[in-house]
This record gives C-alpha cells, structure tokens and sequence, in this order.
C-alpha cells in the first residue's frame, strides 16, 4: 500500500511539472508575437510611405527664353594663295583671285591671258605681266576709282604657271614645276623624287636659254652630296631644264 501511494504521488508531481512547463512555454510564444506585432507594424508604414514619395512629380523646368536672331552682313574670304617670292613677278597663264572688300560683285578669279591682260567686271581690260601682286593690286584700284568710290582690293596668285622649270631624264617624277621662289638644282631632284635606279649622278647637266642663246652646265650629284664644288649647285631660273642621262 505504502508503495502504490508512493507512485500515485510521483506521477502527479510529474504532471504538474509537465503542466508549468507548458504554460512557461505559452508565454513566452505570447511575449515573442507581441514584440514582432510592432515591428511588422513599422514596416508596413514604411513600405506605404515608399510610393507615396516615389510618385512625387519633377520640378518641370522653365520654358527657355527664345534669343533674338542678329542679321549679319555676308564677309567676303580672301582665296588662299601660293608662297611667293617677294619679288615675284606675274606672268602670262598665271591665275589670279581679284577680291574687291565692300564690292564683292567685282571679286574674281581670272588667268593671265598671253596678252598679259585680265578682264575684271565694270573695269574692263588691265595690264598684269610683268607686275608684282602689290603693284597689280594699286593699278587694279586706280582703275576702279573710275566707277566706285574708295575701292578696296587684294590680288592673291592662286596658282603660277608661268615660271616653270623642267626636270627629264632619270628621276621618279619628271616633268614641269612651279618656281614659286628660290630653287637650286638639288631642291628640284629631292621635289621630283630623287634619282632613279639607273642614273648617273655625276653627269647631270642644266640646260638654260639666256637672251635667245642656249648654255650648258654641268652638275655632279654625288660631289654636292658630299660638300665639294657646290658652286655648281646653282640657282635655277624660269625656263631651266635639268637633264638627268
């Protein structure tokens, strides 16, 4: 009897340790819910405040302030010209841009006829070869005095095909070339390529007519080339040929 009373005491303290056990456990699932109840609160706010700022709308911009359009008068470009020489004098075929500042209904571009003269608008008829682009320019503005009031002119060579020299023979480029300035004998090889494979450097020779007689130079590529006698590297002159055998 004492041992079945025992027993009986036993498994009821057991069952009321069960028993706390399991209300320790329901409080605790209680504290947790009510602690996250809050929070998920708070985010549901913060997620309903996100579009709301979202769908604010742009700052729209000013309209801009159309700028008043400036009527400019239309300019008159001087053409781009050769390199001359300062002493460089026109002479028949060459061509010429004439550009008049303020009367742009007389600027042109002419060729010097075998005459030697150049037609201009209004002007007619004037006498270019044998002057330089600065002595042409003032006769071309004594002439236009005639017919328009403090003229304004610039003559600009655009193109000079009235000094040439020649260069035949053993060279890469043969043929005719401006001589817009000073050249020598060596300068117009170097323009014309240089020699060929076969040439003979050492028997190269400058053919010029002077006052209706023809003369005869001879020139030696390879002494040039080293410094010796380049006396006879010598300044060529409209008209010259150079005979590269």
């Amino acid at each position: 009897m004492i041992a079945r009373f025992r027993l009986k005491s036993t498994a009821k303290k057991a069952a009321a340790a069960l028993l706390g056990a399991a209300v320790v456990c329901a409080s605790a699932s209680t504290s947790v819910l009510a602690q996250s109840k809050p929070q998920e609160k708070a985010k549901a706010a913060d997620k309903s405040k996100a579009p709301a700022q979202q769908a604010a709308p742009a700052a729209t911009p000013a309209p801009a302030i159309p700028t008043p359009m400036t009527a400019t008068a239309p300019a008159v470009t001087a053409a781009a010209g050769v390199s001359l020489a300062p002493d460089y004098v026109i002479g028949s075929d060459d061509v010429l841009s004439v550009v008049f500042w303020r009367d742009k209904e007389l600027t042109t571009d002419v060729t010097v006829r075998p005459d030697g003269n150049i037609s201009i608008p209004l002007i007619n008829d004037v006498h270019a070869a044998g002057l330089t682009p600065a002595q042409l320019k003032d006769r071309i503005a004594e002439e236009a005095k005639k017919y328009i009031e403090d003229p304004s002119v610039t003559v600009v060579v655009k193109d000079i095909k009235s000094r040439k020299v020649f260069i035949t023979g053993e060279v890469r480029k043969p043929g005719p070339y401006a001589l817009t300035g000073g050249m020598s004998v060596l300068q117009l090889i170097s323009i014309a390529g240089g020699l060929a494979d076969y040439a003979k450097p050492e028997k190269i020779s400058i053919v010029r007519n002077e006052g209706g007689k023809p003369q005869s130079f001879k020139f030696n590529y390879k002494e040039v080339l080293e410094g010796k006698k380049l006396a006879q590297n010598i300044e060529l002159k409209p008209g010259d040929t150079v005979i590269v055998p």
